[in-house]
């Protein structure tokens, strides 16, 4: 039997065109739904994506934008007000930060960490500098910041250097090396060193032999030059045979100077203190130490001559009928001759000796560990230097004075420093009772019955 199926055909395909197009009608529906009602939602997504990747760099100016109403509108709002708070708070903030510690100091791409990181520093630095200002001297500020080269920044190798602004000489505070860094001239004239000569950050790998003060080992450098006023420098010295190294101390160079720059005014009003406390405890006419000053040194010059078994030689002279001189003259004249008395001991003693203005025209003078002879020598020099001078009173004939000097030993005739002052006054009295114009030495025989000190 044959069957005519073409009818069928086409009605077959009739029927499946009718459900592809209900379908294809269903997809482009459910698609426009879903453009109507998703897509303004993944927008939202999309934004604040956007705004968050622009606050993970310290961008809080994005404005979050939506279609959506109800609660994601007022999300959006929300999140562009919480950006604007943090735009006003945060969005400046490493700008702001510079005004204390210039920008580039710390390298991130990420402002938020450089803020913190900023932050940690100045907090850092406010811990020092509060620390610094209960510090009692100059020395023991220089040791924080030797303590923070070494503990906070690792410099392994470093020399840190106080230098006379006036008259250019530099003082070894700390190092770390056996060895100089530096030629011995630059201690005497600190101009050699490049650093302090040019106020300037030194850096060896600038320029080949950038220095002529280094020694030429083969360390690189990075020298920083600080002034802390007119008359007081600083120099920190750090050296590496590694360039590595020296790239970090390049990196670390702003922040060594933040730390020096915070102990500027408590170093400054500790060398304020040492010169008003130096002032006290000098004679103003004559610039030697005073009676004062003894008093407060010679309790620690005795621990000392005790513990490393020193000797002293105690010298008391005065000059002799200076009563005279300021009834005859004026005191004026009296004082002139005090103050060359003072130059006569000055220049004829050692710079590790002491000259004191004892009180008047009377003058202690101590040396240590000198011998017999020595003692002798440095009394005959005082005596015979003194009585070489002249002094000019308006009359014609100049004026011409001499000195008596009294000599006392430690440990030899007292067992302390304050006994021998007593018994160089009493070789002193028995040089003026016995002529004056002499130089006497203490016996015990020259103490009366019970008049032993």
């Amino acid at each position: 039997m044959e069957f005519d199926i073409s009818d069928m055909r086409s009605s077959g395909m009739i029927t499946i065109l009718k459900i592809l197009g209900i379908n294809l009608l269903f997809i482009i529906v459910v698609l426009a739904l879903i453009n109507y009602y998703v897509t303004p939602y993944l927008n939202l997504f999309s934004n604040l994506q956007s705004g968050i990747k622009k606050a993970y760099k310290g961008d809080f100016t994005h404005q979050f934008v939506s279609k959506v109403g109800g609660d994601a509108r007022n999300v959006v709002e929300q999140m562009n007000s919480l950006f604007r708070k943090m735009q006003e708070t945060f969005g400046d903030i490493k700008y702001n930060l510079a005004t204390f510690i210039p920008q580039g100091c710390i390298s991130s791409n990420d402002p938020l960490y450089e803020a913190k990181t900023i932050i940690s520093e100045l907090s850092d630095i406010y811990k020092f500098k509060k620390t610094i200002e209960l510090d009692g001297s100059k020395d023991e500020v220089y040791g924080r910041i030797i303590d923070i080269l070494k503990l906070k920044y690792h410099v392994g190798h470093f020399a840190f250097f106080e230098v006379n602004n006036v008259t250019t000489e530099r003082k070894l505070i700390y190092t770390t090396e056996e060895k100089p860094m530096c030629f011995e001239k630059t201690n005497k004239n600190a101009l050699e060193c490049r650093a302090f000569r040019t106020g300037s950050v030194t850096i060896s790998t600038e320029f080949p032999n950038l220095c002529k003060a280094c020694l030429g080992t083969n360390d690189n450098y990075v020298c920083i030059p600080f002034t802390i006023n007119h008359d007081i420098s600083l120099t920190v010295s750090m050296t590496s045979e590694k360039i590595e190294e020296v790239e970090l101390m390049k990196k670390n160079i702003s922040s060594i100077r933040h730390y020096l720059e915070a102990a500027k005014p408590v170093i400054e009003s500790q060398i304020l203190m040492e010169r008003l406390r130096d002032t006290s405890l000098r004679d103003g006419m004559t610039g030697l130490y005073n009676r004062r000053f003894l008093e407060e040194i010679i309790d620690k010059i005795m621990s000392h001559a005790n513990r490393q078994k020193e000797t002293y030689a105690v010298l008391m002279l005065d000059v002799d009928f200076f009563k005279m001189v300021n009834d005859t003259y004026g005191h004026d004249i009296g004082d002139k001759v005090i103050v060359a008395l003072a130059k006569v001991l000055k220049n004829s003693i050692r710079e590790a000796d002491l000259a004191i203005r004892y009180g008047g025209e009377e003058f202690v003078v101590l040396l240590g560990n000198a011998t017999d002879e020595g003692v002798m020598q440095v009394a005959a020099k005082i005596h015979s230097e003194f009585a070489k001078l002249s002094f000019d009173v308006g009359t014609g004939e100049p004026l011409k004075k001499t000195i008596s000097i009294g000599i006392a030993k430690f440990p030899t005739d007292g067992d302390t420093i304050w006994k021998c002052i007593k018994y160089a006054d009493t070789a002193l009295y028995e040089a003026k009772n016995s002529g004056r114009n002499k130089i006497v030495e203490f016996k015990p025989e020259m103490f009366k019955s019970g008049e032993e000190f």
